[in-house]
This record gives C-alpha cells, sequence and structure tokens, in this order.
C-alpha cells in the first residue's frame, strides 16, 4: 500500500496518494471543508482492488499549500485538474467527494465534462441552505478570525465529534491529525476564506448552489448520491433536495450514520459504491450515455 507523497503542483506543494493498478480506472477522491486525503483512508484498502485510486489535500487543506488566488470552487476544482495532470492521470474518473468535496466534484465535471465519467456525492455540500452553526458562526467576521486564530484540543474534539454519529470515531489520532494540519501556515486562513466565500451565518449561499447545479444539469453523468441520516453538518433532508435536482441519479441512505459514511460503515458504503462503479464503467466502455 502506499503512503502520501509531496509534488509540486504548479509550483505549489501539495500532498498526494496514490493506490492500485495504474490501468485500472481512475477514481478520484476528494475530501470536505479543513480536512485531508485521511477521510479515504477506510476505503484504499477496499476500493484500490481494480481501480487506480488518487486522493489528495486540496489546495490550502491538509498538508497542501493553497493556490495565490482568492478561493472558490473553481480554485479548488482547478488544484484537483492539476494534480491529476501532475501524476498523469488524463482518462476520465469516477470522482468521488465528500462534503464541501461533492461540490467540488460537481465543478470539476463542469470546468472540464470529457474527464468525469460519474459522480459519487457523498453527503455532499451544494443542496441546501442548513450547515452545522460552528462552520456558520465562521462567516461573521470577528468571531470568525478569533475561532481560526488558534485551534485548542477541545476545539478539535468538538469538531471531529460533529462528523460522526458513534462519538468514539473521534479518536486520540484524528484529534492529534486535526491539531497536526492547524499547525500548517494554510489552512485556518483557507478554511475562513471558503466558509465567507460560500456561507452566511444564515447558510449557504443560494447563488451559488443554483448555479452550480443548472451546470452540472447540462453535463448528465451516472451519479450515486449517499447520505447518513444522522448528518449534523449538512442533514439528510438535503438527500431529496439533491435528488429532485439531479432525478436521474441513484441514491442510499445509511441508518444511524452521520457525516462521512465512508468511515462510519466503510464496508457497506464500500460495496455500495463499488457496484455503482463496476455499472458505470461498463456503461462508458460500451458507449451507452
Amino acid at each position: 500500500m502506499s503512503t502520501p507523497a509531496f509534488l509540486s503542483v504548479n509550483g505549489r506543494r501539495t500532498r498526494v496518494r496514490v493506490e492500485g493498478d495504474p490501468a485500472d480506472p481512475p477514481v478520484l477522491l476528494l475530501h470536505g471543508i479543513g480536512r485531508s486525503l485521511e477521510d479515504w483512508a477506510t476505503q484504499y484498502p477496499r476500493l484500490a482492488q481494480g481501480h487506480r485510486l488518487i486522493a489528495l489535500d486540496l489546495p490550502g487543506f491538509g498538508f497542501s499549500a493553497r493556490s495565490p488566488e482568492p478561493i472558490t470552487l473553481e480554485v479548488l476544482a482547478r488544484g484537483a485538474i492539476e494534480t491529476l495532470d501532475a501524476v498523469g492521470e488524463r482518462r476520465p474518473l469516477h470522482v468521488l467527494g465528500n462534503s464541501l468535496g461533492g461540490a467540488i466534484a460537481q465543478q470539476l465535471l463542469v470546468l472540464e465534462p470529457e474527464r468525469v465519467a460519474s459522480l459519487v456525492l457523498v453527503n455532499s455540500a451544494g443542496f441546501g441552505s442548513e450547515v452545522a452553526l460552528p462552520l456558520r458562526l465562521l462567516a461573521l467576521p470577528v468571531l470568525g478570525r478569533i475561532a481560526t486564530r488558534h485551534t485548542t484540543r477541545a476545539g478539535a474534539r468538538m469538531a471531529e465529534r460533529l462528523l460522526f454519529a458513534d462519538p468514539l470515531l473521534a479518536t486520540k489520532e484524528r484529534i492529534d491529525h486535526a491539531l497536526a494540519i492547524a499547525r500548517q501556515p494554510d489552512p485556518n486562513a483557507v478554511l475562513l476564506e471558503t466558509v465567507r466565500q460560500l456561507a452566511t451565518v444564515r447558510g449557504t449561499k443560494p447563488g451559488w448552489r443554483a448555479d452550480l447545479t443548472a451546470a452540472v444539469r447540462k453535463h448528465p453523468r451516472p451519479t450515486l448520491i449517499i447520505w447518513g441520516d444522522r448528518d449534523r453538518v449538512l442533514p439528510a433532508r438535503h438527500l431529496d433536495s439533491a435528488y429532485r435536482l439531479l432525478p436521474h441519479a441513484e441514491t442510499r441512505l445509511f441508518a444511524g450514520i452521520g457525516h462521512m459514511p465512508q468511515i462510519e460503515c466503510p464496508d457497506e458504503f464500500a460495496a455500495r459504491v463499488l457496484t455503482f462503479l463496476a455499472h458505470s464503467t461498463n456503461s462508458t466502455s460500451s458507449g451507452a450515455p
């Protein structure tokens, strides 16, 4: 099994992990806001059989350097595209995105539709205004700066617990990892910039959500939308909204699961995703729409 490595992507230090046979169908894994490629760790051994997996710390998140431009969905999606170029992967991909990563996956489709074979949107941003209060509070000018100036262990623990229905998954290792990321030069500033770009204290802004969905609908692809019914970051009712907006999509709701089903129910998650990927790969190979 591979370990994360650092690449220079347009002169920007970028952390990447690549798994599987380079000849197998490629799968891109995109994490959420303030997170890192470790959010897919449970899925590497499960999905790498029969697929080439590419995961990265998005620009300014995890241990990757930020892009020089102000942070937008397009900047983050272009960072992913540039990373794919750097690892030599130019084939159409299956793109899996969790939380903000789901919105970035959709933006990638809009920017370069020929590079996207299918979408798996996991508790994805972009389908409703509601979002957890701690994230909304970051949109407040003074409070946001104070909250992101210094990450405490208690704050990191609270953030990790918010992600899972099972509090035992907020392990010491995950909290230590969050604190290690917070000590990097970019993530807190990029977190704040991203929140303010996409949300207000009332919730996510409707303009970018409507524009993104309208653009995605112009490039229909096989799509699987997954949610946990105990998500406290983006509520599970967003799954209904997602299906109304993308009625061609398959959906799956996991009972008793929070914001990261890929971690909280890894076997069930992988089984559903592998079935979808197999069908999507076969459809693409046969030329079916």
